[in-house]
Formats: C-alpha cells, sequence, structure tokens
C-alpha cells in the first residue's frame, strides 16, 4: 500500500548546488530539481551555511554518475 501512495504523490527530487567565485569559494546556495543555468554551480550532497565565504570541503561535491554504456566504450578502444 505504501508503493501506492508514492506512485500517486511522488515529489520531485531536490539537488543541493553550490555557486562558486573565481577564486573557488562559495557564493549562493540552491536547492532545485534541474541543474541552475550559468557558470559557477557545482553539485553538493548538503548545504552547510559555513561554507559560504570559504572553499568547499573536498568531500562535499557529488561525482556524476557514470553512464551505463562504460563497457561498450572499453570493447571499442
Amino acid at each position: 500500500m505504501a508503493s501506492l501512495w508514492t506512485l500517486l504523490f511522488q515529489r520531485p527530487r531536490h539537488n543541493a548546488y553550490a555557486r562558486l567565485d573565481a577564486h573557488g569559494k562559495c557564493v549562493a546556495f540552491k536547492q532545485c530539481s534541474q541543474a541552475p543555468n550559468g557558470s559557477g554551480w557545482v553539485r553538493i550532497g548538503e548545504i552547510r551555511l559555513a561554507w559560504l565565504g570559504h572553499e568547499l570541503p573536498a568531500d562535499a561535491r557529488v561525482c556524476a554518475r557514470a553512464s551505463r554504456r562504460w563497457h561498450q566504450r572499453i570493447l571499442a578502444a
């Protein structure tokens, strides 16, 4: 029954993004379902206000998932 409710009332999944200036310091945060337009936005795991005005820690960024066709690229080479 719970899965029926999740299918009927699915919420959009929001990702957290941080905008970095030219020196790599965090100047803004945004939470949205699609990647923000413009340059300087990187996806992060969570928003921490203590990061404003500072460089992001190395573990804050979320890496993009590898495509499922990785084996085709290797075999083609």
